[in-house]
């Protein structure tokens, strides 16, 4: 038998590179560069849903404070300060990002925060209100619901799948209401990225007035401080799971208490565009839409798993909590790669993007978090093209934007969500 002809030195090398690459990223995270999130320990949530007490939603936007109930008893969750900033910059603008912080969590399972509820916008003070009175089909059920301003919320979740009380920001369209002739509302999913939290669209863009003459309902989950919306290995709990909690619990909640409609898109930065497009084949044509910006998309490419691992252990996680070893939990790898199960992504409209780490715009020259932007981007980019060529070979249109330039922040993220734009909101039935 004639012996497999050698590997050529090109393909060695870029082996070699990505590898080199991924221990550049991996030692980046492990030794603080960039912002490190502040570390407060969260309770599990373990009382069921049963034993709390609920009152009816008065189903209108808040204009006054409203008389309700007490809030629904549940246990201390810990709290978190909440990242602001002066104004929030626009889609698709340059200005730096600001640093972020989130909330660390015990070795032993990755976190849920509870920050505080914070207004971000011209309204001075929260109008907290009762929460609705529906629960999801496994008992989940929203503890309380926090009005910033007349049109952006803060909810609390108590949701079984992550087994804490989770934080979900939400924003709705003008003349939203509970109608009781039936009307429902499109929705849009925005999920952030490792080492930040559920406030980053709003805080980072200016996502709500961009909305504000769109008929859609947009939800931002919180999905841990790496970000990652997965079921968690975590030495074979298989908890917490987020993507449970966004993919069916937080939309049972929305549709039965909010007036959305079945009719979704979804879309995330960096850890969160791995999530929308995950979530988008593990629920084949439960989005009609998905946009992935600089997103995680084949995590057994080389080098992606010490990528993955890197921002787990970022957040003082065990890297093993995640999906277990790369080597022998193999399965359990593929079981959670966009790669492997992009067959099923053919029921939705996709839109990729990534930079090829090259770029400066938004960070000060030289800085630590160029730096780290830099090596990301250029870790992330070829897995972004080699899942672009699997979607190719399975004759699944996909609309990709691989460019020059770009640093793996909010810097280039603002402007290809605005790219991705036209696509999500043909999705939704709405004009772009």
């Amino acid at each position: 038998m004639p012996s497999a002809s050698p590997r050529p030195l090109w393909a060695l090398a870029s082996v070699v590179t990505l590898s080199m690459t991924a221990l550049l990223v991996t030692a980046a995270y492990i030794d603080g560069v960039g912002p490190a999130p502040a570390a407060a320990a969260a309770p599990r949530f373990a009382v069921p849903p049963t034993s709390v007490s609920r009152t009816a939603h008065p189903g209108t936007r808040p204009g006054t404070p409203p008389a309700h109930a007490a809030a629904p008893s549940i246990p201390s969750q810990g709290t978190s300060a909440v990242p602001t900033s002066a104004a929030a910059p626009a889609v698709g603008g340059a200005t730096p990002a600001a640093s972020t912080s989130a909330a660390a969590a015990p070795a032993a399972a990755p976190p849920v925060s509870s920050p505080t509820p914070s207004a971000t916008s011209s309204t001075p003070v929260p109008i907290s209100v009762p929460p609705p009175g529906g629960t999801a089909d496994d008992g989940s059920f929203i503890q309380s619901e926090t009005w910033l301003d007349p049109r952006m919320a803060d909810l609390r979740v108590g949701s079984f799948a992550v087994g804490a009380i989770v934080p979900v920001r939400i924003i709705v369209p003008e003349n939203w209401g509970a109608d009781p002739n039936g009307v429902t509302w499109p929705v849009l999913y925005l999920l952030h990225g490792a080492h930040d939290d559920y406030t980053a669209w709003t805080r980072e863009t200016d996502i709500e007035s961009f909305v504000a003459d769109k008929s859609v309902v947009v939800v931002m989950p919180e999905d841990g401080p790496t970000g990652i919306p997965t079921r968690w290995w975590n030495g074979g709990k298989q908890t917490p799971d987020y993507e449970t909690f966004d993919a069916v619990e937080l939309m049972q909640l929305l549709k039965r208490d909010f007036n959305a409609s079945s009719k979704r898109a979804i879309a995330g930065v960096s850890t969160g565009g791995y999530g929308a497009i995950m979530m988008s084949a593990h629920y084949p044509g439960t989005f009609v839409a998905a946009a992935s910006y600089s997103g995680l998309l084949n995590t057994t490419y080389p080098g992606m798993p010490a990528v993955m691992r890197a921002i787990v252990a970022r957040e003082d996680i065990q890297p093993d909590a995640l999906w277990g070893d790369p080597l022998h939990n193999v399965q359990l790898w593929n079981d959670d790669n966009p790669y492997a199960h992009a067959v099923n992504l053919r029921w939705t409209s996709l839109f990729i993007s990534c930079g090829d780490g090259k770029g400066t715009s938004g960070v000060k020259p030289g800085s630590s978090d160029v730096q780290l932007g830099q090596t990301l981007e250029q870790a992330i980019q070829p897995q972004n093209i080699a899942f672009a060529d699997r979607l190719g070979v399975l004759g699944i249109p996909v609309r990709s934007d691989f460019y020059s330039g770009g640093v793996h922040n909010w810097s280039s993220w603002r402007g290809t969500f605005a790219a991705s734009w036209p696509m999500l909101a043909a999705g939704l039935g709405l004009q772009s």
